[in-house]
């Protein structure tokens, strides 16, 4: 991908604006403005962020819970048939827009009986609960292992029999197609069509999922489709515009050529990572701009930053991913393009591309932020350590690494269309989520989208040990620590899931338990293909399963028989994330529905967290310990990783805020019409 000046306001202006069904369901429906709040308004919507969590919520969910589940006495004994009426008829209210809470009980209720005559899985009170967080317009935290995807229906099948469509969105294409095929009984004893999209899906497929009531989908198809619908349009802007233009010339309307038929209600699976975590990179549509001048530049960057040394030409600042010249790099920058012409006449465009060739090779890192396949450049994701393959870089940073690694350098493209995740997700008139751990990010959820959280208690007693931070003064003594004490839980017989930040961390750990014979199986982007299948048998006695991130999210990690007796699954987390939210989702493997289980983290005083986020303060007393042996106690080194750790989240926040803020440029200096009313 690569930046854009197209304006997304044109694209909001497309969407058909719906009203609320019922008066009950206006308190879920919260505005989520285009654009940010500024001045006092900015500061009133910080405070009122910081007062949201403190209302009470769960107590009252947890009734209306109570109250759907007294009514299994009334639909157990009834026949299919009279079920199937039940549904319909609960449908035809919902159309029409007349339901009431009454209705909504009911409705939960009907859904809960067909799940357990359709899957032989009835939900419990907590599921019901977080179900009905979701029908009010919050993010429901539920612990892994809680039935997320079944509590999902509920919502959902509310959103199908009002008539407008709901996406439940997830995040990869395997969770779509494998949730859908799930729960399609479950809908269709309801009355409902579900359907699923996928990356490869053509046009005409990706129309007929998206007129089912009820579609799975990923975050980035359905952005993607709403971008090239737009294009679609071309100049007729707004949804009055269109109608007028398909009624004087029903072929100048270009509806036909349509994907997709508005955004009414979205129910976000993975909430953290797809509302939080991904939101920082805006999508773009591009179209192929080759520019022979422009690849040779690329090249001959590369060639340069190969002549130039850091510290003494450059000084690389890892934290923002800055590079500066020295005033020796200027001079040397001279000197080497005195025999150039053509774009390297200039002395401002010579150094923007000597900067970026540089930032490509010291930040952007070889099975790190990418892998190599087929002779091309594929991005990893940082957040989940899948690869990318149909992005690319903005700014031409996806042609400097090419250029790096010696490879064919692709043509840059040109910008056709764009918008930012956080933007797409505030076009649904109803949004809600749930996920694993949300609270470390509940005030930046209600600042951005409005969206309270509410935690719903587990259905057994959580019994998972934490078993504490270990502290090590380099990588070199942290990995020999971890791999003792993965030979140590191995001796026992307990599985052990062992996270990892990066490809070459997975590797690297790989040939460490080789050498050790220790088996084990590695799953990380470069072998993405059985995620589910490795992580569902991560829980058999004496599996060791190496995985990047949060590789395999969704996928339920069951104890073989006589494992519990043993103890659990065991987690390792090999270093510190950015967010403690990745932490908290990794340690939460373990100790699934009331099975026991431990988790517990390494780290080191040379982690990338720490080179890139420590403040000067944390690098000066981590020098102290530097040459020590062994593990790190005490109180000081503990205040350094997580002192480090909230430094990182804060900045992170401050990144995905700019993301929203250059929308509001684009919208602003860029836009080639303004929003429709």
């Amino acid at each position: 991908m690569t930046p854009g000046d197209t304006s997304t306001s044109d694209i909001t202006s497309s969407q058909p604006v719906l009203v609320p069904s019922a008066r009950w369901r206006n308190l879920s429906v919260r505005p989520r403005p285009a654009k940010l709040p500024r001045g006092m308004d900015a500061v009133w919507n910080s405070a009122v962020a910081t007062v949201v969590p403190l209302v009470p919520r769960r107590r009252g969910l947890l009734r209306l819970a109570d109250q759907v589940v007294a009514l299994e006495k009334q639909y157990a004994h009834i026949s299919a048939r009279l079920l199937r009426e039940s549904a319909a008829g609960m449908r035809d209210i919902f159309r029409l827009g007349r339901e009431t809470s009454d209705d909504l009980i009911r409705g939960f209720a009907i859904v809960r009986e067909v799940a357990w005559r359709q899957l032989e899985m009835r939900p419990y009170p907590v599921q019901v609960a977080a179900a009905m967080a979701m029908e009010t317009g919050c993010i429901a935290e539920m612990a892994t292992g809680e039935g997320k995807t079944l509590a999902a229906t509920m919502p959902a099948t509310m959103a199908g029999w009002r008539g407008r469509g709901c996406h439940v969105i997830t995040v990869n294409d395997y969770l779509a197609q494998r949730d859908a095929e799930w729960m399609k009984g479950i809908y269709a004893m309801c009355g409902l069509r579900v359907a699923y999209i996928t990356g490869q899906m053509p046009s005409g497929e990706r129309r007929t999922a998206y007129e089912a009531d009820i579609t799975y989908c990923t975050n980035k198809e359905v952005a993607a489709d709403l971008l090239r619908d737009r294009l679609k349009l071309g100049q007729q802007l707004g949804l009055p515009r269109v109608l007028l233009s398909k009624i004087i010339d029903p072929k100048a309307g270009r509806t036909d050529q349509l994907v997709m038929r508005g955004l009414d209600t979205a129910i976000v699976d993975e909430a953290d990572s797809v509302l939080i975590d991904e939101a920082v990179t805006p999508l773009i549509i591009s179209g192929d701009g080759r520019n022979a001048q422009q690849i040779e530049a690329f090249e001959q960057a590369a060639q340069l930053a190969d002549q130039l040394e850091t510290g003494r030409d450059y000084t690389a600042e890892h934290r923002f991913r800055e590079i500066r010249f020295t005033r020796a790099g200027h001079l040397r920058l001279d000197d080497l393009r005195q025999n150039m012409s053509g774009i390297w006449t200039g002395i401002r465009r010579s150094e923007e591309l000597l900067n970026q060739a540089l930032s490509a090779r010291e930040f952007f890192l070889l099975d790190k932020q990418y892998v190599i396949q087929e002779g091309k450049v594929v991005i990893v994701d940082e957040f989940t350590g899948r690869l990318m393959p149909d992005r690319t870089w903005r700014d031409g940073m996806h042609q400097a690494v090419e250029a790096k690694e010696k490879l064919e350098v692709t043509p840059p493209k040109e910008t056709l269309a764009r918008i930012s995740f956080q933007r797409f997700h505030r076009l649904y008139r109803h949004l809600s989520g749930m996920t694993g751990t949300a609270l470390e990010a509940q005030h930046e959820a209600w600042r951005v989208y409005k969206l309270p959280v509410v935690p719903i208690p587990t259905h057994r007693p959580c019994i998972r040990e934490h078993l504490g931070t270990h502290i090590f003064a380099d990588g070199e003594r942290k990995w020999d620590a971890i791999v003792a004490h993965i030979d140590k839980v191995h001796a026992i017989g307990r599985p052990l899931l062992i996270g990892t930040r990066s490809v070459g961390a997975s590797e690297h750990l790989s040939d460490k338990l080789t050498e050790l014979g220790l088996e084990h199986q590695v799953l990380n982007a470069v072998r993405h293909a059985e995620e589910a299948v490795i992580v569902a048998g991560a829980g058999h006695a004496g599996r060791i399963t190496v995985a990047t991130n949060m590789a395999g999210r969704g996928t339920d990690i069951k104890l073989d028989r006589g494992i519990a007796k043993k103890g659990g699954l065991h987690v390792v987390a090999t270093e510190r994330h950015e967010a403690g939210r990745i932490d908290r989702q990794l340690f939460g493997r373990a100790g699934r529905q009331g099975d026991p289980g431990s988790a517990v983290s390494f780290v080191a005083l040379d982690d990338e967290l720490f080179q890139r986020y420590a403040s000067r303060w944390a690098k000066r007393v981590a020098q102290r310990f530097a040459g020590t042996q062994g593990e790190l106690t005490g109180t000081l080194a503990q205040r350094i990783v997580n002192r480090t750790q909230a430094r990182a989240s804060y900045i992170a926040a401050r990144q995905r805020q700019a993301v929203l803020k250059s929308d509001d440029m684009y919208d602003e200096f860029l836009g080639f019409a303004g929003s429709e009313h």
